[in-house]
């Protein structure tokens, strides 16, 4: 982005604080198509802090901006015609963060961005990857607000945006608010459309369905397809296990980049007054062009064997095909089974169990934990807390090979490296509601 001496001359000029007024202006000359500010210490951003300021201790300020998609490449039953425009307009989502952090550099401001998707940090992988979670900067930064599908609905250009953020070390003098309203409608359109049931009417978010899915080329499905080479006694094995489609859109990610299985909640998204027209002033037609080829559409599902989603796409899709396979997000220590607890739960699996159950881990990570099931509602606390209706005792190592399956639980009830207090019943049904 190239400016005139005279306008640099009357930014270094300006007195601190920045004029959030110009630093719109850079941001819009850069590329951006809307953009918000927020400071670092705004407690909207409690949780993203500490993480923001690891990787770039000079933060005062995040740069939030969107970049638009067309909208008819993302709803393309077609994925070749969505993922073109995820990844182009994702490439260029990290060139105007550049161009703009560029421009602040040359007024002598410090300034930053992280990746808008990939890469990451993959060495803390299976804990956190993100330097910016974009989606909480952009809400508090007045961009838009979290629809039921989880999305960013920005309020002119709807849920078909991309998110981009510039950490700077300047200070403003006004920021942003977030929004009054929700543009959601809460139509439930992105859960008629979503083939893995990921999206609940009542707003819960089953995340190991969609990620199971939707991310079958990254990260951890990506792990699993390696050790189903690996596994393979030859290549007529490795074939049984993987088509020659499945191969060629593997190596299709590796070279071109990771390809979305869906985007669907997306695709059929009509909230943003750019967008909505065509919704209000003919919701047959909308359906019919929009929403139906998605659930039409004949396609592989993958799934986790056991997990709702495997009962879902057959009840609710005929016309798509079940496959199970891993997602990669074995559990590595106690801490990551207790965070990842919420993340893989499935509601409909747990049923009307109620029950209450008391971890108790020793040895090289100790920890207590309560989780409770009730009737398809989770909660996990720290400590001990109220009756048990099973207490398991457990060495922290013990567990988590038991866990992926590296270890017999019967072995190690023998060996009372793992001990229970109660129904033992109840753990085969805890495991039930994990997939």
């Amino acid at each position: 982005m190239h400016m005139s001496s005279a306008v640099l001359e009357t930014i270094r000029s300006t007195p601190s604080p920045f004029p959030a007024r110009r630093l719109r202006e850079m941001a819009l000359a850069a590329g951006a198509d809307d953009v918000g500010f927020v400071a670092l210490d705004d407690p909207a951003l409690t949780g993203e802090r500490e993480i923001i300021l690891e990787a770039f201790p000079f933060a005062r300020t995040l740069v939030s901006f969107v970049m638009r998609m067309n909208r008819d490449n993302v709803r393309s039953p077609a994925r070749s015609a969505a993922n073109v425009e995820f990844h182009r307009v994702g490439d260029e989502t990290d060139a105007v963060a550049h161009r703009l952090a560029r421009a602040l550099e040359n007024i002598g401001a410090r300034a930053a961005y992280p990746a808008m998707a990939f890469p990451m940090e993959a060495s803390r992988w299976p804990s956190r990857m993100w330097i910016v979670a974009h989606k909480p900067v952009a809400v508090a930064a007045g961009l838009g607000r979290i629809g039921i599908h989880r999305n960013v609905i920005h309020p002119k250009f709807g849920n078909f945006i991309l998110l981009g953020t510039v950490v700077a070390d300047v200070s403003l003098d006004s920021y942003a608010r977030p929004l009054e309203f929700n543009p959601c409608l809460e139509c439930k359109l992105c859960v008629a459309a979503c083939p893995t049931g990921a999206i609940a009417p009542d707003g819960a978010f089953q995340f190991d369905a969609c990620y199971t899915h939707n991310y079958r080329e990254f990260m951890g499905g990506f792990s699993d397809w390696v050790e189903s080479i690996a596994d393979a006694g030859s290549a007529r094995d490795y074939r049984r296990k993987v088509s020659d489609a499945e191969t060629v859109s593997m190596w299709q990610s590796l070279a071109y980049g990771p390809n979305y299985k869906a985007a669907y909640c997306m695709a059929v998204c009509p909230a943003g007054e750019d967008v909505i027209s065509a919704y209000r002033d003919d919701r047959k037609k909308f359906l019919e062009e929009i929403v139906d080829p998605l659930r039409r559409k004949e396609e592989t599902i993958y799934v986790t064997q056991g997990s709702d989603a495997e009962d879902y796409v057959a009840r609710r899709f005929p016309a798509k095909r079940v496959k199970r396979v891993g997602n990669g997000l074995r559990v590595n220590s106690i801490a990551g089974f207790a965070r990842g607890l919420s993340l893989r739960f499935q509601r409909k699996r747990a049923g009307r169990l109620s029950a209450v159950y008391h971890f108790v881990f020793t040895g090289a990570e100790r920890r207590d934990l309560t989780v409770a099931i009730d009737n398809g509602r989770l909660s996990v606390e720290d400590g001990l807390v109220g009756n048990a209706d099973l207490r398991i005792r457990a060495d922290s190592e013990v567990w988590l090979r038991f866990l992926r399956k590296e270890a017999s639980l019967l072995w190690s009830l023998m060996r009372l490296q793992i001990r229970l207090r109660g129904d033992p019943r109840l753990l085969a049904a805890f495991g039930r509601c994990f997939g």
